[in-house]
């Protein structure tokens, strides 16, 4: 598109904007990715419009997403360093910010977490917990996950024996990156239930069946259920902080509840609270996702589940592609701070844009046949874990969690046949399917 065409000409179909903007366009995962697909091929930055939210550009290609991330100092997450709280990372509709910033006094960082905050704050914060989510650190925890990984295969093998059609979430998938998950954070082992409902209702607040009783169904809802999760939050985790500076233990808690500012002293409990929603969140649902997905794949391609089983070294690449096809963190945020051209767009100070990593992870300048599901794929540059500062930290911990599962799951896996498409969930942010039915065959 040439920098002559007008405003107008920038905005997006209102078909294919509500398709990505509305949270419920993203359960039709066909119709998301051919709005994806037009739009990569149309008009890559284009304006969305819609009715009840700010107009969005949404950016769709691989390499504009890595220029936007690429260039903190333009694009900010929380509202830069001179008005922090200000923008929300989150797309949420304008009803739902005006109820935060009611609430918050103005702002709308409804957490303590690092999506939320831009450098110097956001580096300091990273630093401060990042070294302990590197391979070499989490070498420590290698067992204890083996160990509930094997406990989970064998809960499958014993549901599977009757060879009757499970639930691949709710039986199997959902449970086990949390058990792994809350075990290295060392949150007791009676709360993982209380973890799990907090989180769905936390990723899940526009689908009907994760919002949770006493939200009244109005367009501050989303908002409303997110900020009453996070209070919830809060409030569990309160006594993990002051328990860990009291007793510190060999744990991911202790890391964060004991961990200090460039000025020596420990951060904030809020600080805290947000670190931990983060593991809580993002460190399990994401990995439930990309494992259910994964598996999916590999009913859909028998041929690849047989070369992976024989020969687990593959296992890496699987995760890769898994990755790039499922994406689970669909979006972050971000604000321009100054004027700026993105591919022949003008980006006026204080728009609003949403880098879509989904789609950036099947543009075909960057992807050969980017729909195919190819464990061969290398490189595989994808963005499932975002780019630049705000990559994802946790990575090395999903990516650990997935490998140990699938090195113990799959040589014991004669076979995996799905028996529908399955369900997704409702949300625009971070997902994947909530339900899908399958049988699983093991090895005698």
């Amino acid at each position: 598109m040439s920098q002559a065409q007008t405003r107008e000409e920038t905005i997006i179909p209102d078909h294919i904007a509500r398709q990505i903007v509305l949270p419920a366009g993203h359960a039709d995962l066909d119709a998301l990715h051919e709005a994806y697909r037009w739009l990569r091929e149309n008009m890559p930055v284009g304006k969305a419009v819609v009715e009840g939210y700010d107009p969005l550009w949404l950016v769709t290609k691989h390499a504009d997403i890595q220029e936007v991330e690429s260039k903190p100092e333009v694009f900010c997450a929380g509202g830069g360093p001179d008005k922090p709280g200000t923008h929300n990372p989150i797309l949420t509709n304008k009803a739902g910010d005006d109820f935060t910033r009611e609430m918050l006094d103005g702002s709308v960082r409804v957490l303590e977490a690092l999506p939320f905050l831009d450098p110097p704050e956001h580096t300091e914060a990273r630093q401060a917990v990042f070294p302990s989510l590197k391979p070499v650190s989490l070498k420590q925890y290698e067992e204890q996950i083996r160990e509930l990984a094997r406990q989970s295969i064998a809960h499958l093998e014993k549901i599977s024996a009757s060879g009757q059609t499970i639930d691949v979430v709710d039986d199997f998938a959902m449970e086990y990156p949390l058990r792994a998950l809350m075990s290295m954070v060392g949150i007791p082992q009676d709360d993982y239930p209380r973890m799990l409902r907090l989180t769905q209702e936390f990723f899940g607040a526009a689908d009907p069946e994760h919002q949770r009783e006493g939200i009244e169904a109005t367009p501050e809802q989303m908002a409303q259920q997110f900020s009453a999760t996070v209070q919830d939050y809060y409030q569990y985790f309160d006594t993990i902080v002051e328990d860990r500076r009291k007793c510190p233990m060999n744990d991911l808690a202790s890391v964060v509840a004991n961990a200090k500012t460039e000025n020596g002293e420990l951060f904030s409990k809020t600080a805290c609270y947000g670190r931990y929603i983060e593991f809580a969140t993002a460190g399990h649902d994401t990995t439930s996702a990309t494992l259910t997905g994964t598996l999916k794949l590999l009913a859909q391609h028998p041929d690849v589940l047989d070369r992976v089983k024989a020969d687990t070294s593959l296992v890496p690449r699987l995760i890769n592609e898994s990755l790039r096809l499922i994406s689970p963190v669909k979006h972050f945020m971000r604000q321009a701070l100054s004027d700026y051209e993105l591919r022949g767009q003008t980006i006026k100070a204080g728009d609003r844009l949403m880098p879509l990593f989904q789609s950036a992870n099947r543009d075909a300048e960057v992807f050969d046949k980017p729909d195919e599901f190819n464990i061969d794929r290398r490189p595989n540059p994808h963005l499932a874990f975002g780019y630049g500062q705000h990559i994802c930290p946790g990575q090395f911990v999903g990516k650990l969690e997935l490998k140990i599962m699938l090195d113990e799951l799959l040589p014991r896996l004669e076979s995996v046949e799905s028996a529908g498409s399955g369900e997704v969930v409702h949300t625009n942010f971070v997902g994947g399917l909530k339900h899908w039915p399958a049988r699983f065959r093991f090895a005698a």
